[in-house]
């Protein structure tokens, strides 16, 4: 049950950001092992957007699809990612942006899940802060393409 959290100072706003970690439908441009997504439709609620998306991701023999439900709240600026359907037995993700007094954005997310194979799990527990870690800076390099 490998989890990670942590929160970052980029030199953004907390909506620049808000908008590049909600933007789904562009994963496979730059987040490492993401092979393709699908956006199978989205919802517009009181207070936030649900989104159900497909993400495929792709490690050497390693290929699987899985299902998402991913709640947009743009007013708090905050994005919560639940599993459907796939490879885990759970995955929630949270992100939050924040703006800083002194410039830039507050950065924070967590992340916790659980592979149902085995031995699927075990791997992922040999190499995940790493993953997390290139994931955190495959985000941090777009934000610099599309905003720096």
């Amino acid at each position: 049950m490998p989890s990670h959290s942590e929160t970052k100072r980029l030199p953004y706003t907390a909506d620049q950001m808000y908008a590049l970690v909600g933007d789904v439908a562009n994963y496979p441009k730059f987040l490492p092992w993401t092979a393709a997504a699908r956006i199978r439709s989205t919802d517009q609620h009181a207070d936030h957007i649900e989104m159900l998306a497909d993400l495929v991701i792709s490690f050497k023999v390693f290929r699987e699809r899985f299902g998402s439900r991913v709640r947009l709240f743009e007013g708090e600026r905050r994005i919560e990612t639940e599993y459907l359907d796939g490879p885990f037995k759970y995955l929630v993700s949270n992100w939050r942006f924040a703006d800083a007094e002194d410039g830039g954005c507050d950065v924070s997310f967590d992340v916790d899940f659980e592979f149902k194979n085995v031995i699927l799990q075990k791997a992922a527990g040999l190499f995940f802060y790493e993953a997390m870690q290139r994931v955190v800076r495959a985000f941090e390099e777009r934000a610099k393409e599309l905003y720096g």
